[in-house]
């Protein structure tokens, strides 16, 4: 019996064909969200909520936090034309992070020269993400420096306002 590598890559890509979620994804990733934001999950899996652009209503979005050297961070698999990234650019960066508690914060996005330490610690956390940011996360810096561009990266920190 033989064991196809790429099977699970090729399913996750299926899920957001064209940088979008599909209704299955849609309905797996409303599951998840309830899950995070309860706290069931482990740790680095929160929800995201933003108020959408358009509608105004709160989105509620599974999302994996990566840490790097004391700082927590979240990024956009799907790229900067993802819906959770244009509706928290629309509010300026303010959202609120669940995680069995809610956390008021703010995500600034991080300069593209910064973000390819942050990739490679992103992929090492989040295996569902592999399929969909062209580089192995056992690359060398230069690969992710070259990606980096296109892939958003947001620095978490506590919100106050």
């Amino acid at each position: 019996m033989t064991h196809d590598a790429h099977r699970p890559g090729r399913w996750y890509r299926w899920l957001y064909r064209g940088g979008r979620p599909n209704r299955l994804a849609r309905a797996m990733n409303r599951f998840s969200a309830i899950l995070h934001s309860a706290g069931v999950m482990p740790g680095r899996l929160v929800t995201l909520e933003v108020p959408g652009r358009r509608s105004g209503r709160v989105i509620s979005f599974p999302l994996v936090v990566a840490d790097y050297e004391g700082e927590r961070y979240l990024v956009s698999m799907l790229g900067q034309n993802a819906n959770w990234v244009r509706n928290l650019q629309a509010v300026q960066g303010r959202a609120v992070l669940r995680h069995g508690r809610r956390e008021r914060v703010r995500l600034d996005e991080v300069e593209p020269g910064l973000r390819a330490p942050i990739l490679r610690r992103y992929l090492a956390c989040a295996p569902g993400a592999r399929p969909h940011i062209p580089v192995d996360r056992r690359a060398p810096l230069e690969e992710f420096e070259r990606i980096a561009p296109r892939i958003p990266v947001f620095r978490i920190t506590a919100y106050a306002g």
